[in-house]
């Protein structure tokens, strides 16, 4: 069952990560074209995505991981600690952009597309640093 899990837990850290790759993209070209009825076609893709992908995924990758970190004894691990910084500060930036995708649907957006763009780096960077945790486990 243990290797069940695991590989869900792998499929919904992907979907998750993909949405967090998406989603302030979409910020980026809805924050280019400002209001209109463009606009309403990325409200109605940015919910949909955050709703219906990103947010079951991210339940699924917390559950499952923690299933697979009790039953795989990882909890006293230092590297596991580190790692779970990291996917903390992931779920800290999938919240950023729920409340970004609120703005948005309010038409209040304060950032420019530039913002975006730097918002759509951190995802990456906690991701490089997980699964380098993750395989490598260097303490």
């Amino acid at each position: 069952m243990y290797a069940w899990i695991k590989a869900l837990h792998v499929i919904a850290i992907i979907s998750w990560m993909a949405g967090l790759l998406y989603l302030p993209r979409l910020f980026v070209y809805h924050a280019e074209i400002g209001k209109g009825p463009q606009a309403d076609t990325f409200k109605i893709m940015e919910r949909r995505l955050y709703r219906y992908i990103m947010t079951p995924a991210m339940l699924v990758a917390w559950i499952t991981g923690l299933y697979l970190a009790i039953e795989g004894g990882a909890l006293s691990s230092g590297w596991f600690h580190a790692k779970a910084t990291l996917v903390v500060l992931l779920t800290a930036a999938h919240i950023h952009d729920g409340v970004l995708l609120r703005r948005f649907a309010e038409d209040a957006n304060v950032h420019s597309p530039r913002y975006y763009r730097i918002v759509n780096e951190l995802p990456t960077l906690l991701m490089i640093g997980i699964v380098i945790l993750v395989i490598v486990k260097p303490f």
